[in-house]
């Protein structure tokens, strides 16, 4: 994938969102979904580096843009994740005024009302591709013991 089509698509990402991981379903759905240059595996890991680093939750995009181009995929995802809040500096003092209007905070709940929605959406979807694979291992692990305990008692 281009690095500069990286960027971008990791810059819409993170400019979409609020928090750490309200990226997340943006990410997937243009990085595993549409693109297939990530799998959820990957994505997965991304997410786990991220949360066991020090620093912001949003972290994992560096990890996503390495999965998906080694080290300069890395700094594209660190600059993606960097422009936002960079950015805000510039526009501090323009929206600094607008912040208070009644339609400006109408706007702003409604957009992490559906951030939290889509995030939801997609941890559930990444809960059950990362649990299928414990659940599968455990029941396979577990499943033998049990039919060959079963062949020894009489039933009654």
């Amino acid at each position: 994938m281009n690095i500069f089509v990286l960027y971008l698509l990791l810059l819409k990402a993170t400019v979409a969102s609020f928090s750490g991981l309200g990226s997340l379903p943006v990410i997937r759905q243009d990085l595993v979904l549409t693109h297939r240059a990530l799998t959820d595996s990957q994505l997965n890991a991304a997410i786990a580096v991220g949360r066991t680093t020090p620093g912001p939750a949003g972290l994992y995009v560096v990890s996503v843009g390495y999965f998906v181009s080694g080290v300069p995929g890395a700094i594209a995802g660190w600059l993606a994740l960097a422009t936002p809040s960079l950015s805000v500096i510039l526009f501090l003092r323009y929206l600094g005024r607008k912040v208070e209007h009644r339609r400006v905070k109408s706007a702003l709940q409604a957009i992490v009302l559906a951030s939290a929605g889509l995030l939801l959406v997609t941890a559930l979807l990444l809960a059950r591709e990362s649990l299928s694979g414990v659940l599968l291992g455990w029941r396979i692990h577990f499943s033998e013991p049990i039919k060959r305990r079963s062949r020894d008692r009489p039933i009654i």
